[in-house]
């Protein structure tokens, strides 16, 4: 049976084996921003305006537009975005010498990272080309969210997609990442662990319905927002009427629409 020293001994061997992990600080501090945008920041917003767009205590419908989601994922992502680039800027031009590294993973690595990083500036763009809201909370009733418009459908599937699609590559950026820098082997465990809780968080709250419809969300349940006419945008999002939700989530709701908190 292995030790408890042997274990952590290794744990702290870098993947190939080797006796000792020498790396450039460049390339050390490229690794930590890049894990910790494209595997905590990012998946994490991602997560919280997937679904937590009504958070669990909320009165709705009677209480609308919970602005927290928003702000939590306008943070989350723009750190992560912010982290990615000072990643990149750290590593840009540093040549990797490790002998036992393949050059094709490093090939495939570069590809796959700046890949990622357009995938993440294209959110970027998208928030920004989004539209107008409108709405009777806002300072104009005609909007491209509340009457939902091409532009605002086009952002909706290109903003989600894009998203998704950037974390799963991101996944294996990483994971090449760790290999080419010959981490030590407790890092891919770590690593592994934490996207298998954020796997699990995903599956149970989309299980629970909680991946609940922006537009409802905001606006509420009445078939007179234009939104409502048309089916919910993306991928197993989930749309309520007040006793439904009552009934699914165990909340007072009332079917009285009365509070409106911000813009989306």
């Amino acid at each position: 049976m292995m030790t408890l020293h042997a274990l952590w001994t290794w744990l702290l061997t870098p993947l190939s084996g080797s006796a000792v992990h020498d790396i450039s600080a460049a390339v050390s501090w490229h690794a930590r921003c890049m894990v910790l945008a494209w595997a905590v920041l990012l998946p994490v917003g991602v997560l919280v305006a997937r679904f937590y767009k009504i958070t669990p205590k909320q009165d709705w419908p009677r209480v609308l537009d919970n602005k927290r989601w928003w702000h939590a994922h306008l943070a989350s992502q723009s750190l992560g975005i912010a982290a990615a680039m000072v990643g990149v800027y750290l590593i840009y031009g540093v040549q990797i010498s490790a002998t036992k590294i393949s050059p094709t993973l490093t090939t495939a690595h570069n590809y796959l990272g700046w890949s990622v990083l357009a995938l993440g500036l294209l959110q970027v763009l998208g928030g920004v080309l989004r539209g107008t809201k409108g709405g009777p909370s806002d300072s104009q009733l005609r909007g491209d969210h509340y009457d939902m418009t091409r532009r605002r459908r086009v952002f909706e599937m290109l903003h989600k997609g894009a998203g998704y699609a950037a974390l799963a590559l991101a996944v294996l950026t990483v994971a090449l990442g760790l290999v080419i820098a010959d981490a030590p082997r407790w890092m891919p465990i770590v690593l592994a662990g934490w996207w298998l809780g954020v796997a699990l968080a995903f599956v149970r709250l989309q299980r629970q319905g909680r991946c609940i419809d922006t537009y409802q969300a905001i606006w509420g349940d009445g078939l007179h927002h234009p939104g409502n006419a048309i089916p919910a945008a993306g991928w197993g999002s989930q749309r309520y009427c007040a006793a439904r939700f009552a009934q699914q989530f165990r909340t007072h709701t009332s079917p009285v629409t009365v509070a409106h908190k911000g813009q989306s």
